[in-house]
């Protein structure tokens, strides 16, 4: 597993076209697809923060934390923008950061981008194992399909 930064630096495209996707409406917004206890998926509307060479995420009191809690795999996907269905999905491992600056400096960024929170939840960081962004033609314009896919893949 990796950090945001490692995306950063090895796939340059993936990171700057996904954080493109993540924050298109003002704050960061993605699915987030967890796994509950007795194995089945679980999905939630979520807000990440990239800052610092990190995705994380201010997790309040919820099924979602305590799957996160029991067991960190996740699989994040961005909103596709409205005139295309281009798509950015991340996959991995979270886990709970407890550095009081960390989790200071990602509620200011979190704050800062128009989010709001009750100051009661959890920060946790996503730690990456893979990255796909998929992208489209606009809708009416071209062929829609095959999209152009980048893949990226941390390192073992």
């Amino acid at each position: 597993m990796d950090r945001w930064q490692s995306l950063e630096a090895e796939a340059p495209e993936i990171a700057r076209g996904g954080h493109a996707l993540l924050y298109q409406y003002g704050p960061g917004l993605a699915y987030l697809a967890t796994v509950r206890a007795d194995g089945g998926l679980r999905i939630h509307p979520f807000c990440p923060v990239v800052t610092d060479g990190g995705i994380y995420g201010l997790i309040g009191d919820s099924p979602k934390r305590r799957d996160l809690v029991r067991d960190g795999r996740y699989a994040l996907h961005a909103f596709s923008p409205e005139d295309r269905d281009d798509e950015f999905m991340l996959a991995g491992s979270a886990r709970r950061i407890e550095d009081p600056a960390v989790i200071a400096r990602v509620s200011e960024v979190y704050h800062a981008a128009g989010a709001t929170s009750s100051g009661e939840e959890w920060t946790f960081e996503f730690q990456i194992g893979r990255a796909l962004l998929s992208l489209y033609n606009p809708r009416g314009v071209g062929p829609q399909w095959p999209p152009r896919y980048l893949k990226w893949q941390a390192r073992p």
